[in-house]
This record gives structure tokens, sequence and C-alpha cells, in this order.
């Protein structure tokens, strides 16, 4: 009974041998618990001292302000710069031809300005944008010439039935012709 009841305390007893080893393999649910629990209160009490002193002056937030304003106008001006390109494209091609002359030293310094704040830009990526706009401005007179041939095509445009410089053809335009389909229209407009 002595040797059976020595095994049982050293594996039962004040130290558990068997939890002991399990919690080699295995983490102790209870104790981790414990330590995220402590870790949470920890940072909440951090954030509570980081913001719990009110801020000095109208500067402070000023300056807050304008450090969240970068990232959303980039974003929501790239957006209204495609929106006044398809509404008003004669507009957009001018003020692109007005960034058409700033000089490349001027676009490598505003590359860099970029690069560093977002810290994910490279200036060849800058660069390579360049050249992309340049390469969208060559395209604009071809962009204008298929607009025009467009709004020529529409039914509601004035002279969109118009004869041209053909003198036979507009003459005949004025004569009526026998067309039954058009005959018999016209009789049931006039019921």
């Amino acid at each position: 009974m002595g040797l059976i009841q020595t095994l049982a305390g050293l594996l039962f007893g004040s130290r558990n041998v068997v939890r002991e080893t399990a919690e080699v393999f295995r983490e102790n649910a209870e104790a981790a618990a414990a330590r995220a629990s402590g870790l949470q209160g920890q940072v909440l009490a951090q954030y509570a001292a980081e913001f719990a002193l009110p801020r000095p002056g109208w500067f402070d937030r000023l300056m807050d302000g304008l450090n969240r304003l970068p990232r959303p106008a980039l974003a929501l001006g790239t957006l209204a710069l495609f929106a006044a390109a398809m509404v008003d494209p004669l507009w957009f091609a001018a003020r692109m031809q007005g960034i058409a002359l700033v000089p490349e030293p001027l676009w490598w310094l505003l590359g860099v300005i970029v690069t560093f704040y977002f810290g994910a830009r490279h200036q060849l990526k800058s660069q390579d944008f360049q050249r992309e706009i340049a390469t969208t401005m060559a395209r604009v007179p071809a962009v204008l010439e298929n607009l025009t041939a467009i709004a020529e095509l529409r039914h509601d445009s004035p002279g969109a039935a118009g004869t041209g410089v053909d003198a036979t053809l507009t003459l005949a335009a004025g004569e009526p012709s026998d067309n039954p389909a058009l005959d018999a229209w016209r009789a049931q407009r006039r019921a």
C-alpha cells in the first residue's frame, strides 16, 4: 500500500507530474487566458493614459486633422479626375495639357515627397506614371475626333438627314414616292 500511495502522491499530489508533462506539449488554457487578460488590461491602460490628457490647443487639433487628410484626398481626387474626364473631356484635356508643362525634376520631387509620405512608392513608379500620362494625352485628338463622329451619327443631331451637295438626292427627297406602307400610315393618321 505504501508504494501505491507514494506513486499516486507523486503523480497526483502537490506536484502533478502528468499535468506538467502535458503542459510541455500543450499550453495550459487557463494560464493562457489569464495572460491574455493581463495583456489586454495593460493595452487598455496605455490607451487610457494616452488619451486622458486634453489636447493643449487648436494647433494640435489642426495638425491631427491635417495628418488624416492626404490619403482620402488623393483617393477621392483620383476618382474625381476619372469623373471629370468622362463628363467634360475638353476641360480635362486642357488641365492635362497644363500638367504636361511641369518640368521633370519637379515630378521627381513630387515623387520623392509622396514616396516619403506613404513609404511604399518608388521614384520609378512616378516616372512610369508620367510616361503613361503623356501617352494618354497623345490619344486626345483621336478621342475628340471619335466623339465628333459619334455626335454626327445621332438621329436627333441637326442635319442628320441632310443630303449634302448631291442635287439629285435633294430633289428626290422633296418628291413623294410610291410607298404603300407610308400611304397606309398616312391614311391611318388622318382617321
